[in-house]
């Protein structure tokens, strides 16, 4: 009976992830709460992935890669290794390698969620398509991170398996044997096949035109990066959703920039466009709004955020212009640019009087949402996403703080997690990050993902169903372990692209296990076989959450990770089942 419930449970989840109508975290936590109430499962065996090695791990992890990001050392260098190339094949290597290189280091989701903003910038200043390089950039990253054992979630999902299962784990690096070959060959079909494999497509930025626009004052400070060099060099002449209208030099307007104007210190640029845009102007080190009043407001200026807010008919700020109207004073905020009707307004902002409806543009505490919601002056306010200002002068601690995290593990000092909490703690300590900022940055989702899917693994070895599975795949292999080693790829492949990575690694492990109980050889190369299998998803976008992220902003259809990603997908294959066994053998 058990197993009838744990095999219908499975194919019903399975269903209903193909099917993507519910997230998957609901999905897999009421499978494993239904194994549980039907008492498949006791409470520790449901909950044991919650106490992971693997799990707290990845979580720890996020914090370290929010370090990062936050200090905007991911963007610097993301700046400094993309350039600014001319021909399509040179901005592909420039993508391709210090892409993969990274997700050797970084988990490979926060590096592409990186890249994606500066692929989009890099393409509209160069004129490159950005859906020539989004996809490609994915799976890139999807081949850095299998050379490393914190290069993808997987694979520290299953070498806290091994180790709960009493076998050794896996040194930090030892993956690289194959990940490399991998990484090179498959980024070389990528810079060969892509340009002629993808059309140019329009991602969903580029067709969503009916944005709110605002106009915005940007003041060059003495430590800006920009400082000294001409609007082509800064990348300023083709932003997307941004335009350059003038600057302002010491009380004298420049209402015609061209490309060779120097950018100089105490400038004030003069832009227009879409929010989304104005955020990431702010993370540029050394450009700040340049309101004269900003600079009164309360608090670190770390600590202020974005907001959009429409003003209220009821509001007292109506019919009465910025500079009369006290809006510091009375909500602690600052005015940045407003909005009517959806279209910028034109004029200097003290002069313009508000109306009812007007969406204002502020900077605030962080707060401010929250104390202010309920109140009448307002009809709705909502906080832009990644809007904190950037600690770029803590740069250099979050990567020392990296490379020492990076080193511990490398040496052997201490274990990943261990390693991972003292870099979080460095991180914290050094101002990196704020306690918000590390609490924001754990993606629960994507845990509870991970969690649900160890007790659905229990549930399959403990009814029998992983021994029953192992047997068959045996006998369909005529004992061959190569044989079952192909057999158990492609089985991970297929349950990968349809229900995503971790889930497909953590149902197969215990397959493997007993496959190679059974066989008289090491479990070792089967969990390898497992790690690069469930990593391998280049066929749909649903198998690996980087190629999801990149199918709105690529504007890609579900064609295009079949023509690309299938060619990549049978090559990795017949390079991995041929060098791992040369690496650990089937013995």
């Amino acid at each position: 009976m058990d197993l009838l419930i744990v095999v219908s449970l499975l194919l019903l989840s399975l269903g209903m992830l193909v099917s993507n109508r519910l997230p998957a975290d609901v999905i897999l936590a009421g499978a494993l709460s239904m194994l549980l109430i039907a008492g498949v499962l006791t409470p520790v065996e449901a909950l044991q992935g919650f106490a992971n090695p693997g799990v707290a791990t990845i979580g720890v992890l996020y914090i370290v890669v929010a370090g990062l990001r936050e200090t905007g050392a991911i963007i610097w260098l993301s700046r400094l290794l993309l350039g600014r190339p001319s021909r399509l094949l040179t901005a592909q290597l420039r993508l391709f390698l210090p892409v993969a290189t990274l997700s050797v280091f970084i988990n490979n989701s926060p590096v592409v969620a990186m890249f994606i903003g500066a692929v989009q910038e890099w393409c509209k200043r160069s004129g490159f398509k950005s859906s020539f390089l989004l996809l490609p950039l994915s799976y890139a990253s999807i081949l850095g991170g299998t050379c490393s054992l914190i290069g993808t979630s997987t694979n520290l999902i299953v070498d806290g398996l091994m180790q709960q299962s009493g076998y050794q784990g896996f040194g930090l690096f030892e993956l690289a044997t194959v990940g490399i070959p991998l990484t090179l060959i498959g980024c070389f079909y990528l810079l060969i096949a892509s340009p002629w494999i993808l059309t140019d497509r329009t991602g969903a930025m580029e067709n969503f035109d009916q944005v709110r626009e605002y106009m915005v004052e940007m003041w060059v400070t003495a430590d800006c990066e920009l400082a000294g060099k001409s609007i082509q060099e800064a990348g300023l002449r083709h932003l997307p959703g941004l335009f350059l209208v003038e600057i302002i030099r010491q009380g004298e307007l420049i209402p015609v920039v061209s490309p060779s104007v120097i950018i100089q210190k105490q400038d004030r640029l003069v832009f227009a466009g879409a929010v989304d845009s104005v955020v990431e102007l702010r993370r540029i080190k050394g450009l700040v709004v340049a309101e004269n009043q900003l600079f009164k407001l309360q608090g670190e200026r770390t600590e202020r955020r974005l907001f959009e807010a429409v003003i209220s008919a009821e509001s007292p700020s109506v019919g009465v212009n910025v500079r009369k109207g006290r809006f510091r004073h009375r909500y602690n905020a600052v005015i940045l640019s407003i909005a009517r009707n959806g279209q910028r307004l034109k004029g200097k902002l003290g002069d313009i009087t508000l109306q009812a409806g007007d969406t204002l543009l502020i900077e605030a505490e962080k707060g401010f949402m929250f104390k202010f919601r309920n109140s009448r002056d307002f009809l709705l306010i909502s906080r832009l996403e990644n809007s904190a200002q950037l600690r770029h002068e803590k740069a250099p601690w979050a990567l020392a703080i990296l490379s020492a995290m990076v080193m511990l593990i490398a040496f052997n000092v201490m274990g990943i997690l261990q390693a991972a909490i003292l870099a979080a703690f460095a991180l914290a300590a050094s101002r990196c990050l704020s306690l918000e900022d590390m609490r924001r940055s754990v993606d629960i989702k994507v845990l509870l993902v991970i969690a649900c899917a160890f007790g659905l693994g229990a549930a399959v070895q403990k009814v029998g169903l992983a021994q029953i599975i192992a047997n068959q795949a045996i006998l369909w292999a005529q004992n061959d372990p190569w044989l079952f080693m192909i057999l158990l790829y492609v089985a991970t492949v297929l349950l990968t692209e349809m229900i995503t990575n971790n889930a497909a690694a953590i149902v197969m492990f215990p397959i493997a296990n007993m496959a190679a109980a059974a066989l008289g050889v090491s479990v070792t190369p089967y969990a390898v076989t497992i790690m690069i299998a469930a990593s391998a998803s280049f066929v749909t976008p649903i198998g690996y959450q980087t190629n999801l992220m990149v199918l709105g902003p690529g504007g890609y259809q579900f064609t295009d990770y079949i023509k690309l990603g299938l060619p990549l997908s049978l090559i990795v294959g017949v390079i991995a089942l041929n060098l791992i066994p040369v690496f650990w053998a089937l013995a």
